[in-house]
């Protein structure tokens, strides 16, 4: 394949595998607790660090990492005491972050609009060797904490109260969700971009839901979705010569569309057909149990 004779390529190819698999399986979380719109937030708050990367002459990766994962922590920091709604701190995170990352992108002496657009939509030229030991080293992060903690963060988004009954750690795991989440969004924004980086975080979740029953299932089914078009709309993007950002997205969603429409349908058939055979399975005859010894089924 001539596509794996350019060492961008091979670059590019395994960053959307990574991203494939840790933004699905941060992603099932944020859709249980119903933040889905959280990594669009986050996004924002990358756009500053990118920005303060280029005014300090530092890696935009790691800058975009501090305060990410800085903005994270004080959204849930509002949410508890501040006595702010979720929405009002998603929106500091959406208007705070645009307006820094756009101040500090034109204070830079050497950022501009066209090196920024590879963050905002993704670039596979763009991709480094550094970018991808970053990348690697922030994927195993994610993998470890969503998969590692997956009953206790389920449970936290599940119902808080009462995960904090059973005595779990509700405010440390929130805490930790969020700034997984802020990893998460800086792993994905050279494959992705920071403006997309959320609908690939959401829709496989969206579309395994349609065809999975159990959290497990749902999570291995997103993560596949996830890597499947991470990896085709990259491919695609390559030949084509088109942000990749845009095309895994589209992909993304063609398959939510697919599966909805086919996949769907047959899994809730199948759902009914279990139910009403487990219900038959729980009727049992009772002998001599009726006024004359007759059966009875209960």
């Amino acid at each position: 394949m001539d596509i794996l004779s350019y060492d961008f390529m091979q670059r590019a190819l395994l960053a959307a595998v990574l991203v494939g698999i840790t933004a699905p399986a941060v992603g099932i979380y944020l859709v249980q607790r119903r933040q889905a719109i959280m990594g669009d937030g986050i996004g924002h708050v990358a756009l500053t660090g990118v920005a303060l990367g280029f005014l300090t002459g530092t890696n935009p990766i790691w800058a975009a990492i501090a305060v990410t994962v800085a903005g994270s922590v004080l959204m849930e920091l509002i949410r508890w005491y501040g006595k702010a709604r979720g929405d009002l701190a998603l929106a500091m995170l959406f208007y705070g972050g645009m307006a820094g990352g756009v101040l500090l992108i034109n204070l830079a002496p050497n950022g501009s609009n066209a090196n920024l657009t590879t963050y905002l939509w993704g670039s596979i030229t763009t991709v480094s060797s550094s970018d991808i030991w970053a990348i690697c080293a922030l994927a195993a992060f994610v993998i470890a904490i969503t998969l590692g903690l997956r009953r206790q963060l389920f449970a936290v988004c599940q119902d808080e109260e009462f995960a904090r009954v059973t005595g779990l750690p509700v405010r440390l795991l929130n805490l930790l969700l969020a700034v997984t989440a802020a990893v998460t969004v800086t792993v994905a924004m050279r494959v992705v971009g920071l403006l997309l980086v959320s609908a690939l975080m959401v829709v496989p979740v969206a579309a395994a839901q349609q065809a999975t029953r159990s959290f497990a299932m749902t999570l291995a089914a997103a993560v596949g979705i996830g890597v499947g078009v991470s990896l085709t709309g990259t491919a695609y993007s390559f030949y084509v010569d088109v942000p990749p950002g845009a095309s895994i997205v589209v992909l993304a969603i063609a398959v939510f569309a697919v599966i909805t429409a086919l996949v769907a349908p047959l899994a809730r058939k199948r759902a009914r057909r279990a139910a009403a055979a487990f219900e038959e399975q729980c009727t049992l005859e009772v002998p001599g149990a009726g006024p004359s010894g007759d059966d009875v089924k209960v």
